[in-house]
């Protein structure tokens, strides 16, 4: 059963003041219960194409629908079906976080004061903010002020979670936390995040959207971009090699191969003329070579660093 679609544009634009354009004939899909990474330099249009999406701001030219309606003319039934984080979340930093939640239901609870308690209860420990629900926000490290950002916008259960920039100004083990978190808000809700950390796109994205002056690059799931057309392919082996290496380069289909041996083990790239060739014998002749035993195979990923540089700067990957 294909996955429904949650978000779609149809050649989304928006230009301030008649000059300045700031989304160009926008396409890009978001589908259901899966976690997206939103890229572009600075300037590239994401904020705007994220207010265009709420209905904070009002399309030159183009189309969106979120959940089948039109951001032009249902942004307040889209809202009550989105929850939205900004960069730099601001709170009243006398009251606590349980408190702050509480604030946050009057706009969307207006039933039982047990319901509503339950739902605040939920909601921070989602966010592993149990501990310190009841502790003045002024005394919360940066990591607790993300998650209690990231438990305002969730706290009515939005099919739909936009985040922009959630673990940018945190540490190591804070930017983990948070996307641990994530992962785990995954299995209720999709996920539309904006981000200039290309790492934590890799670990925990389903597919990615790259925009570069207003425009899209490319949308793509983040397996599919990362092996790209990429004719190296990456081997572990153990023991004798010298014949394997001989049978190897016999195959019409095989460019060159590299080998360095370290540890016991010798790493292999084999660069190939075809994937489909390589595809159906590489790893079938090594594991038929006498004397071999594979440790690991696999063609060669590029890290989305080096795919994020190239597609903008307009080079191909592969």
């Amino acid at each position: 059963m294909p996955e429904a679609v949650v978000v779609t544009t149809d050649g989304l634009t928006k230009i301030f003041d008649e000059k300045v354009t700031a989304v160009n004939n926008l396409n890009i899909t978001v589908r259901e219960n899966a976690i997206i990474g939103f890229l572009g330099p600075n300037g590239a249009g994401k904020t705007t194409t994220i207010k265009l999406l709420l209905g904070l701001q009002k399309p030159t030219s183009g189309s969106a629908t979120v959940f089948g309606m039109d951001i032009s003319k249902d942004s307040l039934d889209i809202r009550k079906r989105v929850g939205y984080l900004a960069q730099d979340p601001r709170f009243y930093e006398y009251m606590s976080a349980r408190q702050t939640l509480r604030f946050v239901c009057r706009f969307f609870y207006q039933g039982p004061v047990e319901l509503v308690e339950k739902r605040i209860n939920e909601t921070l420990d989602i966010v592993g903010l149990t501990r310190v629900a009841d502790r003045p926000i002024k005394g919360f490290s940066v990591g607790e002020r993300q998650r209690l950002g990231i438990a305002q916008a969730y706290i009515h259960a939005p099919d739909l979670l936009i985040l922009d920039e959630p673990a940018a100004s945190l540490d190591p083990m804070g930017r983990r936390d948070v996307l641990e978190l994530l992962l785990q808000l995954r299995e209720k809700t999709t996920i539309l995040y904006s981000t200039h950390i290309l790492s934590d796109v890799q670990r925990v994205s389903d597919e990615v959207i790259i925009i570069n002056k207003g425009e899209l690059v490319t949308q793509s799931g983040i397996d599919r971009l990362l092996a790209g057309k990429n004719s190296t392919y990456s081997m572990i082996t153990r023991g004798d090699v010298a014949g394997l290496h001989d049978s190897l380069m016999s195959q019409p289909w095989v460019e060159s191969i590299s080998r360095k041996a370290h540890s016991g083990h010798v790493d292999w790239e084999i660069a190939v003329k075809s994937i489909e060739l390589a595809e159906g014998n590489l790893l079938r002749i090594a594991l038929a070579a006498e004397g071999i035993f594979v440790v690991d195979f696999g063609r060669r990923k590029h890290q989305l660093e080096e795919v994020f540089m190239n597609l903008v700067e307009g080079e191909k990957v592969g």
